[in-house]
């Protein structure tokens, strides 16, 4: 994973945020920025986790709404119906925002994280989210949307890939970039 991690930094020390959506992404960071207080309350239950890492998370899987789980966007209403299926385990529904984000964190392993720097955290977001797109040998539009670092081709749907599809969503190291 050091070869991976060293990859990335370098990547996200030389992307670019393209012109046509440094808007778009400010206007994510402060929207992230203003619910930082709430971030920091969750990465404090983990030893060394930055405030950033969960509301970036929640940028890329909630859109930023505190009524759908961290793990997927799933409603906090009921147990997550998608991948990953049936969390939170413990606790009964409707869950607390707070107690679905600190699982989630938990039940991807970024509680045994220790080094958040750029490349080791794109490396987590990317793990997070799944390698599908390192397997095909193409950018990430989790990690690289909105960056020169990203062209198109995108997963539509969990194991649909199109190599045409565009994201739409500002991805992580544009965020990075804007909030660090």
């Amino acid at each position: 994973m050091s070869a991976l991690s060293d990859t990335y930094t370098a990547q996200f020390h030389d992307c670019v945020i393209k012109p046509e959506h440094a808007a778009e992404v400010r206007a994510e960071a402060a929207r992230i920025l203003a619910s930082r207080a709430r971030y920091e309350a969750v990465a404090a239950h983990f030893t060394g986790m930055p405030w950033w890492v969960v509301g970036i998370l929640h940028s890329m899987e909630c859109g930023l709404s505190f009524h759908q789980h961290l793990h997927n966007g799933d409603p906090l209403s009921a147990r997550t119906v998608q991948v990953p299926k049936g969390r939170p385990v413990a606790g009964t529904p409707p869950f607390t925002w707070e107690e679905s984000a600190r699982d989630a964190l938990l039940c991807d392993g970024l509680d045994q994280i220790t080094d958040w720097s750029p490349g080791h955290a794109l490396v987590a977001f990317e793990n997070y989210n799944g390698s599908g797109y390192r397997r095909r040998g193409v950018p990430s539009p989790y990690l690289w949307s909105f960056t020169d670092q990203y062209r198109c081709g995108k997963y539509t749907a969990d194991g649909r890939y199109n190599p045409l599809a565009i994201s739409r969503q500002c991805g992580c190291a544009a965020l990075m970039k804007h909030i660090f």
